[in-house]
C-alpha cells in the first residue's frame, strides 16, 4: 500500500478512510458478480457485513 508522504518524511495513514475504500471495493465487486440489476439490501448487508443484532431467521418480537 502507498501512502502520500508529508513533509519532514513521515507517512500519513487514514484507517477509516481506506476501510471505506475497501467496503466500496467489495460492493463493486459484489455488485459486477451479481445477476441481477441491482444488488438487494439483504445482498448489500452480507457484503458490508452489516448485521442487526439478531440470529439469522428470527424476528426481534420472537420469544422462545
Amino acid at each position: 500500500m502507498n501512502v502520500a508522504p508529508m513533509r519532514g518524511g513521515t507517512a500519513v495513514q487514514d484507517h477509516v478512510a481506506l476501510a471505506e475504500i475497501e467496503l466500496c471495493g467489495d460492493l463493486i465487486i459484489a455488485a459486477s458478480a451479481a445477476g441481477e440489476e441491482r444488488l438487494s439490501a439483504d445482498r448489500i448487508d452480507e457484503v458490508l457485513r452489516v448485521f442487526d443484532g439478531r440470529e439469522p431467521g428470527g424476528g426481534a418480537d420472537e420469544r422462545p
